[in-house]
Parts: structure tokens; C-alpha cells; sequence
């Protein structure tokens, strides 16, 4: 007999994290063992310092306030309502609840018995990296040694990895194999594939492979008249199959094609040829992965004729950027790809556009990426943010030199837009004549910023100290770089004004952890990932770097060196780091599956896991902006 009451309680609980990672036949078990409680307004659940009970509790119906007790004191932390999972210091760590749980209104509650589900938490890991990361929003560092690791489900898709491009990535492979049985004849095969246009056919029982044929068996063993066509296939397949599991690298793909002299791999359940049969891999398959190789895809930026070519290989880069993420491919590689792909572009673009001006540049220059392209975090096509220095001239050539750097410089930025990058609405691009200048009055430009940091400046500063090298004289780069370096480290109160510009933007939480969103305008009730979450722990990276006096532009690279260097606040930046890539990937995904920038969210339209996620991200930030606050005295400022 069913039992009715559990598989409601299942009905409900498949829909959210974690029970959403648990098999049908696993959740069924736990619905059985749910004890199902109700509460009035009011109730207390459990009380601040007692001893773990033997549930922890899902929301099926009602909101819970959790609370602490600090001096005597009470402080409401946050409002659980339907599907929020509470009390969970049981999984987690064998210690007395450090807050309280009451009820908020009449509410219905699933309590979850603990020992059960720990056996749940040993099959499952995914179910255990959830459960910690829900834990871990209310410790003080949520990435932490303690929980490092085991925040998220796809946590290795944060993690950094120094493997190639074919170790990393996943073969892609036919999923619909065409096969044919033993008693086929090598005509009847024929016919099939002259029919489905494919070169090879597998041969096959109770789907499983036992050998296959392909177009040069047919050439080399049939035309030149050494079999009948009415042979069975058995006479001409080759056997046994040579198998793959259903996940692989392109890196083992080629190997096992090179090794065994093949074209083609079968695909199946366990990998072996005793198992069902699920695809086939061909040479043609490598091939067009090889086609959307980064490796490949730079080569042809440096041998492109026109502009045309560049903007197809740019969509090219945002359908590798979709796969990579599809994959869970780190986001610090992925944005070493893209940003190498994005700098090629560009400076084959400045290639293009001086052979359009039919002279050569008259004195040595440098084309500046600035902003996200400047810190190689340009995952989306984004607005351009550029700038041109050129070598200093006398006075008598000034006029003349920078009118042939703004007509270079023009033609860049339209070329720019072209391929797909929007024009600067605040128009931060070299064919401004503001951001294109000589070598000395950018020095003085920064110096100006530094010693005088009003509001403007210090908006400017936060542009333009991120810029980075992208074409021509590397030389008066180094020498941009090092008069800033100079001048912030004789300043030190210029980093104070960055960090009060950058606690404008405190952690993006309201009361009862409630996310700020927009208040008016077309993004009104969205919540905006770049300007609330994003920016500030890239403004918080580059102060601290300034300050270390880092030559880093990356904000993942710049929070680990930061973790060497101050070992104090080592867990800080890293849980930084981890937060910032988890941001960075999530704005990504956003917008390429909304094809926007990704910047604003709609909270309501996310799952409770991936608020979660966001909100995770959080502490850090708050953290850190702490610690901006104390180190530089903002305080004492004007």
C-alpha cells in the first residue's frame, strides 16, 4: 500500500536543494522518516545555547525568524520562509545552537532526523557541499580552511588549474550512433549509410558494440574486389571496438586515436565493449572541437584580412566562454582564454587600422586596455575602455603627432565597436583626446589624481589604475607604471579617499538578509551583481595592491598574492577570491543566457541554491571593507 503522506512530503521536498541531488528511491526513504510538525506564531523552536536536537527542519509551510541574544540584547538575523533549511549544527559540527529559532506566523515543518541523513550526506557529496555552504553563511568566513573546499556543488568550477586547453575540455561526440546487426550485408550497410550520410556503421547486439565498419573498409576491402558486397558484415568489421565512458578529455580522445591508428571511438555506459552503447566519436568531431580551440582561434585573429573575420571569431570566443561554463571549466582559466583571445583582437585591429592610414606611427605609442579588459575579466562584450600614450615630442610636433594618434585611434575604436564592443558611454576611449596623450602628461594626469583626490578623480582613478599593456612600445608602459607605483606610495592618504569611495558601496544585504535592489528606472527590483557585489571587492583588491605595491591587474591573481603577503588576513582574501570567481561566473552565465551584460539579476527568477550562492558571497565583502575602513583610517577623513 502507498503511503500517501510521504509522498507528499516527497512531492515537496524534490524541489529544493538538496533533496533535488537525491535519487527518487533515497527520498522516498527519508519522506518516510520525516516527522512533520506544527507550530503557532511565536513558538520557540529551539533556543540559543542548547544542545543540537535530533532534526534539523525544512519550511513546508509559515516563515521562522532565527535570533541571537549579545549582552542580554536580542538581534533578529533573518526570516526562513518555505524551503529554507534551518538547525543544521548537527550535520555540521557537534556543537550547542548559537542562535534561536521562533516561529514568525502559524508554520508547518518537516523535521528531518539527523541520523538518517547523515548516511545520505557519505553517498551523496553534493548533498554535503550544499548543506555546508547553507551552514556557512552565517560564519564570520564562510571559505575558510575549516569549510575550504566544500562550499559549493561546483566548486571546482571556481578553482584555479594550470592544464591545457585539451586536458580540460570534455569531447563531444554523436549521441545518436547509427549501427546494424551481424546478419547485415555489407551492401544492405552500405545502403544504410548512403542513406544517413555518415562514414561508418557499428555493428551491434543487444546494443552493445562488437565491431564497426567505415568508409575506407568499404574503399580498401570491397572496391578493390577482395570481398563480396554480399558478405556479411562480420567479414570486413573491424574487432573488438576500441570504447570510451560517456566523459572524456580531448586530450585522451587524441591519444587513443594516434595509438590505435583509428577514426572512430565508440561510446558506452562503463567504457568497455561489454556494455550498452550511448555514441561515437569521430575524427570530423576532434576536428571541429580543434576549430574552437583558443590555440586556434589567435592564430587565425593573427592572420585576419578584415573585420568581418575578427567579429566572427569574437562570437566564436562567447560560444567557447557558453561551453566552458557548460563544462565547469575554472573561471580563472576561462578568463585567461578569453582575455588573450579579446588583447589579440585588439591588436590585430591597430594592425589593420595603420595599414588603413597608409603611414606609420611617427614616434613609439602604447595602446591601454582599462577596466575589466584591463584586469583580463572581460568574459561578456562589454563597453570599451581604452587609452594611448604616446612616446613625449617637442613642442613644435606635439600638434601633429597626437592629430595622427586620433585619427588611429578613431579608426580602433570603431573597429572595436564593430567586432561587438559597445562605444564608452562616459566616452573613456583613446580617440578622446583627453585619454590620449604623451608620456608626460599622463604622469602628470595620475599624479594630479593622486594629490588631489576629489570625488571626479578619484572616479577616474578607479578606471584608469587598472590599465594594462595591449599593443605597441611596451617600454613606455613600464615607465606609466612605475611614476603611478612612485607617486601612491609617497600618498598613502590617497588610498584612504579610494577605500571611502568604495564603502559607498557596502555588502549588498539589507535587513533579515534581504538583497538591495534598484529602487526606480527600468532595472527597478533587480539586483545589481556588477555595482553592489562585483566592484567593490575589485576596488578592495586594488587598494590592498596599491598599498603592497603589486604590478598585478587581475583581482583572483591580485587577492592571492595578497594572501602570501599578508598572512593575517590570509583566510580574508582567499574567501575573496573564491567569492569574486563565484560572481564572476554567475554574472556570465546570466548573461549569456539572457545575451546581456549580465549585470542585473532578477532575484525572484533565481532557485534557493543559487541565492544562496550569492549571498554566501557576501561576508567576504563586508569583511573585507572592515578592514579597508580600519587600515586606512577612513574614519578620520573629510
Amino acid at each position: 500500500m502507498k503511503n500517501t503522506i510521504s509522498e507528499r512530503i516527497y512531492d515537496f521536498l524534490k524541489d529544493y536543494p538538496p533533496f533535488n541531488l537525491i535519487s527518487k528511491s533515497k527520498l522516498l526513504d527519508i519522506a518516510a522518516k520525516v516527522e512533520i510538525v506544527y507550530f503557532e506564531k511565536d513558538v520557540i523552536i529551539f533556543n540559543q545555547d542548547e544542545a543540537p536536537q535530533e532534526h534539523f527542519y525544512i519550511i513546508y509551510e509559515g516563515a521562522v525568524r532565527l535570533y541571537r541574544f549579545i549582552d542580554d540584547q536580542k538581534y533578529n538575523l533573518d526570516i526562513c520562509d518555505e524551503g529554507d533549511i534551518f538547525g543544521l549544527r548537527p550535520l555540521i559540527i557537534n556543537e550547542d545552537y548559537t542562535m534561536g529559532a521562533a516561529t514568525n506566523e502559524e508554520t508547518i515543518l518537516y523535521g528531518i532526523p539527523v541520523s538518517i541523513f547523515l548516511e545520505i550526506v557519505d553517498e551523496y557529496p553534493k548533498v554535503s557541499q550544499y548543506l555546508i555552504a547553507n551552514f556557512a553563511t552565517n560564519t564570520r568566513e564562510p571559505f575558510s580552511d575549516k569549510h575550504k573546499g566544500r562550499l559549493f556543488a561546483n566548486v571546482s568550477s571556481v578553482q584555479k588549474v594550470e592544464n591545457s586547453f585539451a586536458e580540460t575540455q570534455s569531447a563531444q561526440y554523436s549521441k545518436n550512433p547509427i549501427t546494424c546487426t551481424v546478419d547485415t550485408t555489407i551492401k544492405e550497410a552500405s545502403i544504410i549509410m548512403t542513406e544517413k550520410v555518415i562514414n561508418s556503421i557499428i555493428i551491434a547486439e543487444d546494443n552493445r558494440p562488437l565491431g564497426i565498419i567505415t568508409d575506407k573498409d568499404i574503399r580498401t576491402k570491397i572496391g578493390t574486389g577482395l570481398v563480396s558486397v554480399d558478405k556479411k558484415v562480420t567479414a570486413i568489421m573491424s574487432s573488438p571496438v576500441i570504447s570510451f565512458p560517456e566523459k572524456f578529455t580531448v586530450a585522451e580522445a587524441q591519444i587513443a586515436m594516434l595509438k590505435n591508428k583509428l577514426s572512430h571511438i565508440c561510446i558506452t555506459k562503463d567504457g568497455t565493449d561489454k556494455s550498452e552503447l550511448v555514441g561515437i566519436l569521430t575524427n570530423q568531431d576532434l576536428n571541429f572541437v580543434q576549430a574552437n580551440n583558443p590555440v586556434f582561434l589567435i592564430r587565425d585573429v593573427k592572420h585576419a584580412k578584415d573585420i568581418e573575420t575578427l567579429k566572427y571569431i569574437r562570437i566564436k570566443a562567447s560560444e567557447l566562454t557558453k561551453g566552458y561554463l557548460e563544462q565547469e571549466i575554472p573561471i580563472y582559466f576561462i578568463t585567461k582564454v578569453i582575455s588573450e583571445i579579446n588583447t589579440a583582437i585588439t591588436k590585430r585591429i591597430v594592425r589593420l587600422s595603420i595599414k588603413e592610414l597608409e603611414e606609420d606611427p611617427p614616434v613609439a605609442y602604447t595602446w591601454l586596455a582599462m577596466g575589466s579588459q584591463g584586469r583580463k575579466e572581460q568574459l561578456l562584450i562589454t563597453d570599451q575602455d581604452n587609452a594611448l600614450v604616446f612616446e613625449n615630442v617637442p613642442e613644435s610636433e606635439y600638434a601633429s603627432v597626437k592629430a595622427y594618434f586620433l585619427k588611429l585611434s578613431t579608426k580602433v575604436t570603431e573597429k572595436l565597436h564593430i567586432v561587438g564592443f559597445e562605444y564608452c558611454p562616459a566616452n573613456i576611449m583613446a580617440s578622446n583626446p583627453k585619454w590620449c596623450q604623451s608620456l608626460n602628461e599622463w604622469q602628470t594626469q595620475f599624479k594630479e589624481w593622486i594629490d588631489n583626490p576629489t570625488s571626479d578623480k578619484i572616479l577616474l582613478s578607479i578606471i584608469f589604475f587598472d590599465f594594462d599593456y595591449v599593443a605597441g612600445d611596451v617600454e613606455l608602459y613600464n615607465q606609466m607604471s612605475d611614476s603611478v607605483f612612485k607617486n601612491v606610495a609617497d600618498k598613502q592618504f590617497f588610498l584612504g579617499f579610494l577605500s571611502k569611495s568604495t564603502l559607498l558601496n557596502p555588502a549588498p544585504l539589507g535587513f533579515f538578509k534581504q538583497f538591495l535592489v534598484e529602487q526606480d528606472g527600468e532595472n527597478k527590483d533587480q539586483f545589481d551583481i556588477k555595482s553592489r557585489a562585483i566592484r567593490p571587492l575589485v576596488d578592495a583588491a586594488r587598494i590592498f595592491s596599491l598599498h603592497h605595491n603589486l604590478k598585478i591587474n587581475n583581482t583572483i591573481a591580485r587577492f592571492e598574492r595578497l594572501m602570501e603577503l599578508d598572512p593575517q588576513h590570509r583566510d580574508l582574501f582567499e574567501s575573496c577570491a573564491i567569492a569574486f570567481k563565484i560572481l564572476l561566473q554567475f554574472r556570465t552565465s546570466q548573461g549569456l543566457a539572457n545575451n546581456d551584460t549580465g549585470r542585473f539579476v532578477d532575484i525572484n527568477a533565481l532557485s534557493k541554491s543559487d541565492r544562496l550562492k550569492l549571498k554566501s558571497c557576501f561576508k567576504p565583502l563586508s569583511n573585507i571593507q572592515e578592514i579597508l575602513k580600519i587600515r586606512f583610517n577612513v574614519a578620520l577623513l573629510p
